[in-house]
Order: structure tokens, then sequence, then C-alpha cells
């Protein structure tokens, strides 16, 4: 008996049979999903133009990338054009002071007797003479104190001095700042707790108490040469007068509210270790005349003295903390050693600017101090990542810069991340840096510095302003998501 098919059941059957057979038969190739190779995943990589595009910077944004073995430039962006580098600046400060001073070198603070010394009594003067150790805080001068009581010293006939001539003396580290930031403090060959001292306010029935001292983790000794008076205003929060022998520091009542603190500039920092040392000497039974500040010492005995960790300690601390005065001062002291003539941070600059070109083959540098506050120093993107290409036959820079957490969309960080980042941040209002090295996935070592400002604006801030603006906050941190977004694109196409 047959059967009727019609013409699509025909169709259908012959095309399942053709499949089954094409099934049972074996592949004539594997049937594994064929590899795009590393030149796909590269050209997956988001632009460079597209990064800074979607980063909605004004201003102008610069950088430059470069293979650190070999020196190829890899990618760049207005390379050559100077930017504001913020603390970036402080890298080439780090070097510059282990060059000159070498990485073991230690600041020494004195004290220094003229005249003789008998059964306990200095005939002479004392002299506190600085060695313009920028870490010299009140735990150093407390013990410098009580090294003289075991030195059974108990009388000072003569007056009491301090020498801060070891480094120019600089009033303010960028006059563009607010007088009250404690990050633009006074530089000499003396400093304090560097150079702030600690104002503390608490609600006392109708008023307030006030403290202003220099407190460290284990004293607080008041400060008298540095005042401050509640003023019933909202605006200004603060006001500086220069008084002769006291810093003269007034607040407005309308914004302490219960009580706070906060660390306020010295302008006097001679004065301030001097106030601070005769508190500390009269603990140790050892009374001593109100402070004169000298520049030069006399010829005379070192009775006790205080070493600083040594310099390669120090500019650790100051490139992970981004202390500005200890980069003013390991910088001028570079500069008075290389050159006894400089006599300004500005012409401490500058030759730390012809040192960078002759030595580490820069063509433009243009820094006017060695903190990057002041923000009229230029550095280009091209001239940063030479330095990095210099420092980096020495292994002299990466070992001591701080390592850059690499993070996720919502700013966590993102623990094990194939690239290793080590590198100087630097942040001004409305200025954004970024240079170090990079270790890719496989081992590839790149040199690159990212630099974003937005000049125009921060030359329209009043200086009242400048220490908090509005959209500063929002802008520096789109600088940074640019930042990573740019070093990921670098470890993706040269790392891999």
């Amino acid at each position: 008996m047959f059967r009727k098919f019609s013409r699509r059941v025909v169709l259908t059957m012959l095309a399942g049979s053709a499949g089954t057979a094409a099934m049972s038969a074996p592949p004539a190739a594997s049937l594994r999903p064929v590899g795009r190779g590393a030149e796909h995943a590269k050209r997956a990589v988001p632009g460079a133009g597209r990064i800074v595009d979607s980063a909605k910077l004004d201003g102008r944004v610069t950088y430059a990338v470069a293979n650190v073995r070999t020196g190829a430039r890899l990618e760049g962006r207005e390379a050559k054009i100077g930017t504001p580098p913020a603390s970036v600046a402080k890298a080439i400060t780090a070097l510059y002071a282990l060059q000159t001073l070498g990485p073991n070198h230690r600041f020494v603070t004195r004290m220094i007797a003229t005249g003789t010394v008998s059964g306990g009594v200095v005939q002479g003067d004392l002299i506190l003479l600085g060695g313009g150790d920028p870490t010299l805080d009140t735990n150093a001068l407390a013990g410098l104190a009580k090294s003289l009581k075991d030195k059974g010293i108990r009388e000072v006939r003569g007056d009491f001095k301090v020498a801060q001539g070891a480094l120019p003396f600089v009033k303010t580290i960028d006059t563009d700042q607010p007088d009250h930031v404690g990050y633009s403090p006074a530089v000499s060959g003396v400093a304090l707790n560097y150079n702030r001292v600690h104002f503390e306010w608490k609600r006392a029935g109708t008023g307030y108490g006030v403290t202003m001292d220099a407190r460290s983790d284990r004293y607080r000794p008041d400060v008298y040469m540095a005042r401050m008076q509640i003023v019933n205003r909202n605006l200004p929060v603060y006001t500086y007068k220069d008084g002769g022998r006291v810093d003269e520091w007034t607040v407005a009542q309308g914004a302490l509210g219960n009580g706070g603190a906060r660390w306020l500039p010295v302008r006097k920092p001679a004065l301030y270790a001097g106030d601070v040392f005769q508190t500390l000497a009269r603990a140790n039974g050892i009374v001593l005349k109100n402070p004169k500040v000298v520049d030069r010492a006399q010829a005379g005995t070192t009775l006790v003295a205080h070493q600083s960790d040594d310099l390669r300690t120090i500019l650790r601390a100051m490139l992970r903390f981004s202390t500005n005065v200890t980069a003013e001062m390991v910088g001028m002291a570079a500069s008075v050693k290389r050159n006894s003539r400089v006599n300004s941070l500005r012409a401490s600059a500058n030759e730390m600017n012809r040192w960078s070109n002759a030595t580490l083959g820069t063509k433009s540098m243009k820094l006017v101090d060695h903190s990057g506050l002041g923000g009229s120093s230029k550095v280009t993107a091209d001239d940063m990542v030479q330095v990095l290409i210099k420092a980096h036959q020495n292994a002299v820079l990466r070992p001591i810069l701080k390592p850059v957490a690499m993070r996720d969309a919502n700013g966590g960080i993102v623990k094990n991340h194939p690239l290793k980042v080590d590198a100087k941040t630097g942040t001004l209002n409305f200025v954004s840096g970024l240079g170090g090295y990079m270790t890719a996935r496989d081992g590839t070592v790149l040199a690159f510095a990212i630099f974003a400002a937005d000049e125009a604006t921060r030359s329209r801030l009043s200086k009242a302003n400048r220490e908090s603006p509005p959209g500063a906050r929002s802008w520096n941190r789109r600088a940074k998501t640019m930042q990573q977004k740019l070093i990921e694109r670098w470890g993706a196409l040269y790392g891999v």
C-alpha cells in the first residue's frame, strides 16, 4: 500500500535527512569559536579623544606616554604646551634634592652656646640654630630641651636667639592663596610642625574658649606669638594682620558653631620655634629670655643636636602626603648648596629649572616654586615624561612614589587590578595632574604625564574664594576619572 506525500512534506524530509547526515559526519574544521586576536581587542579600546571629550573639562588637557625602556613616545596631546603641574612638581623636586644633597642627607638642628659653660650656666647666648629640617616638630624640640637638662644646663645668662638664615625667608609660598590656609605658610631655615599652629574653639556659655598651641601626640604647649580674636560677623571667616612679634588673627563668630579646630599657617616660623622651645625649656627647669630672631648664628659650642630622618625617607613622606613646606625647604636647601647666592623662592626654582634642563634633558621647565602651589608654574607633558624616563634609569623615583589605586565606576578600589601604577598626583582648583609609572599585564613599563587646567576660570576666582570655589570639586573629580581611563587605554594598547 502506497501513501501519498505532498511536495512540502517531501522537501521537509529531505532537509531533515541532510541535516542528520551533516551531524553524523566528521566536521571539516573545528567547531570551537575562532579567536579574534589581540588586534581586535585593541580596536575595541576607546579613543583618547573620546575619553577626553567625555570628561567635559573646560580648559586644556595635555598628556604624553612613553615606553621607559626605549624612550619612544607612544601618544601625546598638546604635549609641548606648558600647563600648571600642581603637586606633580614635587616629583621633580625630589629628584633635584636626591641628586644634590644625596639620599642619606640628614638635616641637623643645633643648640649652640656662645662663651663658656660653667657649673650648668651658659655665660653667653643660647642659640637655636635651624638647619633647614622640614620635619622638626614639638616632640623634637622637647627632646632638645630635655637633653640640655641632662647635660646639667640650668641657666642662660645671655640672650636666647633663633637663627633662621640657613634658607631664604619666604612669608608665604603662594601670595595668591587665602591668608588662612595651612598649606601656604612661611618658610625659613627653621620650621616647626610644618609651620602651622593649632587653633581650637569650644562653646563656653554665651561665648567661646579659644586655644592656640603647638600640639603633637605628646605635648600641647601654648603659643604666644599667634593670637586669635573672635569678632561678631559672618564674613570674612578669617583675617590676618602682621602684629610685629605676633601673628594677629580674627575669626567670624557666625562661622564657629559649637566647636571645632583647624591648623593655621605661621608667618614667623623662627619666632614660633623659639616661643615653643622657651616653654619646653621652662618645663625642664631652664628659664630663657624671650626669643630673638637672627639670620646668622655666632660661633659657639654645640651643646645638643637633633637629626632628621634621612632625605629619602623625608621625600617618600612628602610625595605621599604632598606637604608643600617640605618641598620648598628641601628644594631651597639643594639650591643653596648649588649656588649660595640664591636668596628667594623664585631664584631657587629657577636654579632647579636650569638643573632639570641640563641634567634631565627637559626643554622648557618653568617652575616658580618647588611644591607646585604657584599656579603660574608651567611644565609640558613631554618634559615630565622625559624626567620620568631619566629617573627610571637609576630607579630612584618610583620606589618612593605613592601607589595609585585603580577604581570602579562607584569609586571603589579594584583589587588585583592588572595595571600597577605609582605616581604623583596634583590638585589645585580647576587644575589636576598625574605623572608617574604604570606596569602593564605583560610587564611593560610606561611613563606618563596628564595635565588638565582651566586657567581662565582660575583667573576669575577671588583670593578669598580660592579655598573651595563652586564647581571645583566636580571638575577635579571628572579630571581624575579621565586620567584613569587614559591609563587603562594605554595599558590595553601598549602593554599586552
